[in-house]
This record gives structure tokens, sequence and C-alpha cells, in this order.
């Protein structure tokens, strides 16, 4: 089975009501299909929705909180009713000191599941420029991001780590030695933890021009049984699928035979294809 579980179902700005529809989810099942996945999952940037306001304190998300979040969710429930191969989940930025909050925020809705992504920290930004590698010296700004991604699986608030090796999105590296131990940290942490990793082709779009994350973390995700699902991080329907099956071939040298598939936040594993 090939799963794409990391996609945005926004469209462009306009009306609000053109944003989120389960006939703009239809355009991604069908693009899904063409490029041999079989079961897609959305999940919008939590700090797109006017909901979450009150929550953050930085400016450039502070701006884009003008959706509705129950808009999103009843698009994606509807696409479900049609019989689609779809799945409803939501991206969420990890700032420590929300955990209670954002679990409140989550808690009324029916997520098959929750990815956690860390793209700011220290209220740097991690993917943008300047960010977190340009403000701090390499080596300090992976063990931060790496510090926040542990944070993040044992907050209890997430099924999956999205790209999780994100720092390296510029191609700046930490030492060698430096970056294995903070994989073993981490590696241990997402065990502990009992959340799953995305393997993501996003990376191979992106300045660093790799899948997320780096074999050797990957490697000891898969020596301590931690499961993954794939991803494109598509943001429009032309898009879904891209690469997966380049994320997929990744898992399966490293030893994966399985992925995670979700369904109101339980998961369970099928045969890798």
């Amino acid at each position: 089975m090939i799963v794409d579980y990391h996609m945005h179902l926004r469209g462009p700005d306009g009306p609000l009501r053109w944003r989120y529809s389960a006939d703009r989810a239809e355009e991604y099942v069908e693009q899904a299909r063409r490029t041999g996945v079989d079961e897609i999952g959305f999940s919008d940037h939590v700090y797109y929705f006017r909901q979450t306001r009150e929550l953050w304190e930085i400016p450039w998300m502070l701006e884009r909180c003008d959706d509705d979040l129950d808009e999103y969710v009843d698009a994606v429930v509807e696409a479900k009713s049609r019989g689609l191969p779809v799945k409803l989940g939501i991206e969420v930025d990890y700032f420590p000191g929300i955990e209670r909050e954002l679990a409140a925020l989550l808690e009324p809705y029916p997520w098959d599941y929750v990815l956690g992504s860390v793209h700011y920290v220290d209220g740097f930004p991690v993917d943008q420029e300047p960010g977190l590698v340009h403000k701090l010296p390499v080596g300090e700004a992976w063990r931060r991001y790496f510090t926040w991604l542990r944070n993040a699986a044992r907050s209890g608030l997430f099924d999956c780590l999205a790209h999780p090796d994100l720092i390296k999105f510029f191609g700046m590296r930490a030492p060698d030695e430096e970056t294995h131990y903070l994989h073993v940290e981490t590696a241990d942490a997402i065990e502990a933890a009992g959340v799953c990793v995305e393997v993501s082709a996003a990376g191979l779009h992106k300045p660093v021009g790799e899948l997320y994350p780096d074999r050797s973390f990957l490697e000891l995700c898969r020596e301590r049984g931690v499961p993954i699902t794939l991803a494109s991080d598509a943001h429009r329907p032309e898009h879904v699928g891209r690469d997966v099956d380049k994320a997929a071939a990744f898992a399966r040298a490293v030893g994966y035979e399985t992925v995670t598939v979700f369904d109101r936040r339980e998961r369970r594993q099928e045969p890798l294809g």
C-alpha cells in the first residue's frame, strides 16, 4: 500500500468559501490515482485557522489566521462520505507552553491523525531565510531543533512527526559526530513516545535536495521499530504523490516492510507497496 499523508487542501486566496471543498479534494484524489497512491490524507496548517489566533506570537503566523477550521473539517468529512480514499489530518506546529490549549482545540474534531512539525525554534524560522541556521552556529541550531523535536514527540499531541530533520533544509549541517548523537537521542525519544515518523519526498524540491529524514536517522528509527508514513507535502493537486515512490523505495532500502494507515487516531500496519 502507498499512502500520501501530508498535503494541503487550502485553495488560492479569495472568498473564504472557496478555499476548502469536497470538490477540490476530488482533484487531489484524481492525481493520487494517476501517481499510484492508494490513500491520501489532508493536513492543513493549523495556523491558517482563526480559532487558533490566540495561541501564536509569531507575526508571520498571526497574519495567516483567517480561515475557518470547521469549514476545512466539513470539506474533508464530506469527501469521505462520498467514498473517496481520504483521511482527515492536520499539521500542528509545536511550541512549548501551549500544549494544553492545543489539545483542547483539537479534541472536538474527528481527526484520523495529527502531524507534529517544528518550523520555528526560539522565535527563528527553520525553513525560511534568514533562519535558525543563519542566526546561530550550525551545531547549536541543530541541537536546539532536535531538542524541540524530541519535546514534540513527548508532548502526546501528535501521531506522527512531519519532515523530522527539517533543520537540514538549507543544506547546512552540524559535524558528523554531533549529528549522529542528535539522531540517536531523538530516535530514542520517538520510540519511547510511540509516535511515527514521516518519510517525505518534499526535501527533494528544497535547497537540500534530499528526502527527509537522513538515512542514518531513518535506520535508527527502523532499529527501534518506529513506524512510518509517506508524504509529498503537496500544496497543489498536481503535486500529490510527487516522488512518493522514491520515499517508499528509500524506506524499503532501510528495511521497512509496512506503512502506517490511520483511522480516527488508531493505526495499523499495511504491506508497503
